[in-house]
């Protein structure tokens, strides 16, 4: 992992943003602690195998129904029936509204980072696929929900990510060009919804990136941390 900013394409910087919007699994927590134990808990109570750690890793990113399908899909070897995708939908639920906060954690030097930037006058957005239901009281349980000025979730809008739905919508609420608007993620469906919208990304190399290299990611740059954000950002004057 690199030690500073890592430049991986011909973008000038520093560059000037009004707002910054985060991912939210893998780019502002690691939730992963969390997600892996309401799978096998899942699991179990379908009478499934336990699966491994790096399994749900290489699936985290594009919502539960996803997960989920993507975890029993793999075993079943055919597409899920409906009435098992509900099922198994429904008992994650369950389980993960259970555990949503046991383990899961900001990454280091997130809230810092998050103030600091609120303070010097950015607005900020969290841009995630998990549902509205999970996304606020994770957020909030993390301690930082009344830090965005907007909190876009898989169910928010008619599409989510990768499409670019999530950060025109965000960067005409905050009256801004997608061109003034920073996406930070970590993985392929945030570069994707970045490109196509016309928005700058950034990725973080400690993520969840469904088995892609980092190298693979096509980001503008690459910061060990969020933290390292300004190191390429301009900010806007007071």
């Amino acid at each position: 992992m690199p030690e500073s900013a890592s430049i991986t394409s011909n973008l000038g910087f520093p560059i000037d943003v009004c707002a910054v919007a985060f991912d939210l699994d893998g780019t502002l927590a690691d939730t992963l602690p969390d997600l892996f134990a309401s799978a096998n808990l899942m699991l179990r109570d379908l009478g499934r195998r336990q699966t491994e750690r790096e399994t749900v890793r290489a699936y985290i990113g594009q919502g539960i129904d996803k997960l989920v399908e993507r975890l029993l899909g793999d075993e079943a070897g055919a597409e899920l029936a409906p009435e098992l995708r509900n099922r198994a939908g429904g008992i994650f639920r369950e389980h993960y509204r259970e555990n949503l906060t046991r383990e899961s954690s900001l990454f280091p030097g997130t809230e810092q980072t998050l103030l600091k930037l609120r303070g010097s006058g950015v607005k900020l957005a969290c841009v995630t696929n998990k549902t509205d239901a999970f996304t606020r009281p994770l957020l909030a349980g993390l301690g930082v929900l009344d830090l965005f000025d907007e909190v876009i979730c898989g169910d928010t809008l008619a599409r989510k990510k990768p499409d670019p739905l999530p950060l025109t919508w965000c960067a005409e609420r905050f009256g801004i060009a997608p061109a003034r608007l920073l996406m930070v993620g970590d993985s392929q469906t945030d570069t994707l919804c970045a490109r196509a919208a016309g928005c700058p990304v950034v990725c973080v190399p400690f993520g969840y990136r469904s088995g892609m290299e980092l190298h693979e990611l096509d980001c503008d740059a690459i910061v060990p941390a969020v933290s390292n954000l300004f190191e390429l950002i301009r900010l806007p004057r007071s």
